[in-house]
């Protein structure tokens, strides 16, 4: 099929204008993203002391957590040891018997200093935002800190603040490798539909009853 592009000096501006709308509409989502979460993000040194820490699922290798997902368990026990949080909620995909992220989060989370006791899985985090509206209604979480990757970081913190968890989050370091870069222009094709879960705040895919996972914990000290 032949493109025939307009021959007027007319239509071709018309082409042109409408180009650059389409191209800020499709940046708008992004720049939603960055302006609502630019005084939320922190390091693991500077995060605020908050009761709960949200772990999203990130991947498994042979049944164990991938590179990724690793680092953001790292971050989430080192806030633990250093008493930032209280309780860590691990939430990922869990829709296969034979793929079972949060158990393997929590196995990984006991083998780096923090109790199981400490420890919440949510078992129907299909998707970020099933992940905050199931962490709020679900779980009972009205403040936490997020962790994943820098690239993934701000879409979090945006989407569970819409779903009314006041929300900080820490991106965590990682290797720029060919997952870093496909991860990071996902990103810009997640943003649409994360502005369009936060407008029209869809139930997430599995919501169930509430669950006293995390308020038990809480109340089990240290």
């Amino acid at each position: 099929m032949k493109i025939r592009l307009p021959r007027t000096r007319t239509g071709q501006r018309r082409l042109v204008q409408a180009l650059m709308a389409a191209c800020v509409l499709a940046l708008l989502p992004m720049t939603w993203m960055y302006v609502s979460t630019g005084d939320r993000l922190r390091t693991v040194a500077d995060a605020p002391r908050t009761d709960v820490a949200v772990v999203f699922g990130a991947g498994l290798w042979q049944g164990e957590p991938s590179p990724y997902l690793a680092h953001r368990l790292d971050a989430a026990a080192e806030l633990y040891r250093a008493g930032r949080v209280e309780v860590v909620l691990v939430t990922g995909d869990n829709s296969r018997e034979e793929y079972d992220e949060p158990d393997a989060m929590r196995a990984y989370l006991a083998r780096h200093g923090v109790p199981d006791a400490r420890i919440v899985s949510d078992y129907a985090g299909f998707d970020t935002w099933d992940s905050c509206v199931r962490a709020k209604k679900i779980f009972g979480v009205d403040e936490a800190i997020l962790i994943s990757q820098g690239f993934h970081i701000r879409r979090a913190v945006a989407l569970c603040q819409a779903a009314g968890v006041t929300s900080y989050g820490v991106g965590v370091d990682a290797v720029h490798d060919s997952t870093w870069y496909y991860g990071g222009t996902r990103e810009i094709f997640a943003a649409g539909k994360a502005a369009l879960d936060a407008i029209f705040r869809p139930d997430p895919r599995f919501l169930g009853p509430e669950e006293p996972g995390v308020q038990e914990a809480l109340a089990s000290g240290r």
